[in-house]
C-alpha cells in the first residue's frame, strides 16, 4: 500500500494513489507499507531509487543497513510493535532520503508512524521536506521508546513492592508469575533498547553525511 503525502497550504496531506497511477511529483513524503512489485516500480521510476526488499532490510550488517547508493541515503533501523500487548515485536523500517523527499518501507506498523501522520496533517512547517519528516519520525521513535521504559520501571518498581512490602490484606504472590512477569519485563526491555542502539547508528551516519547533502 501506498501513502502518498502533498504539501497543502500549512499541512501535509495524504493523497490518494491508484493503481497504476504515478505519485505525484510535489511528493514530500511516500509511505511504503508492504509493498508490492508494481508499487516498487512506480516508486522507482518517480524518486530514481531502489527500493529495498525485505529480505535486504533484515541483514544484521551496518553496512548493509546504512548506505549511499546514487545520491540517496538508506537507511535502516529497528523499530518496536504491539509494545503494549503480550507479544511485543521489533521490525526493521527502511528511510530513504533522495532529493528532499523522504520514502518508508515496512511491513508492520510502529506508533509513531500513526502519530507524525496526524501530527502533519493538522500544521507542518512551511518548508517542510523529506528530511524534517524524518526529524519527525526519528523524534516520535525516540519519546514513545523512553514511554515504553518508563512504563516498564513503574511496573517493575509496583512488583518489587508487592514483594518486599506487601499490603498486610494482599493475597500472597505467585513467585512464578512473579518470574514470568519479570522475563517479560526484561525481554521487551531488550527490544527497546535494541531499537534504540539501530537508531542511533542511523543518527551517527546522519550526521557524517549532513555536509555533503548540505543539509
Amino acid at each position: 500500500m501506498l501513502s502518498v503525502y502533498v504539501k497543502r497550504g500549512t499541512s501535509l496531506e495524504r493523497v490518494p494513489v491508484d493503481s497504476g497511477t504515478q505519485p505525484p511529483e510535489a511528493a514530500v513524503w511516500i509511505d511504503m507499507v508492504m509493498p508490492t512489485a508494481q508499487e516498487d516500480r512506480m516508486v522507482e521510476n518517480l524518486v530514481g531509487i531502489a527500493v529495498p526488499t525485505r529480505e535486504e532490510m533484515q541483514e544484521i550488517e551496518v553496512s548493509s543497513r546504512l548506505y549511499t547508493e546514487n545520491g540517496a541515503r538508506y537507511m535502516t533501523a529497528t523499530l518496536m510493535c504491539n509494545s503494549e500487548t503480550a507479544t511485543p515485536k521489533t521490525t526493521p523500517v527502511t528511510f530513504i532520503l533522495a532529493h528532499h523527499r523522504l520514502v518508508t518501507v515496512r511491513y508492520d506498523a510502529p506508533k509513531p508512524f500513526a502519530i507524525i501522520e496526524h501530527k502533519l496533517a493538522r500544521t507542518c512547517p512551511p518548508n517542510v521536506t523529506g528530511e524534517s519528516v524524518l526529524m519527525d519520525l526519528l523524534d516520535a521513535v525516540i519519546d514513545r521508546s523512553a514511554d515504553i521504559l518508563e512504563r516498564i520501571g513503574a511496573e517493575v518498581d509496583q512488583l518489587s513492592h508487592a514483594i518486599f512490602e506487601p499490603e498486610v490484606e494482599a493475597p500472597p504472590l505467585s513467585y512464578n508469575e512473579v518470574l514470568k512477569t519479570l522475563g517479560r519485563k526484561g525481554d521487551l526491555t531488550s527490544k527497546v533498547r535494541e531499537s534504540l542502539v539501530s537508531i542511533g547508528r542511523l543518527l551517527l551516519f546522519l550526521s557524517t553525511e549532513a555536509e555533503t547533502m548540505r543539509w
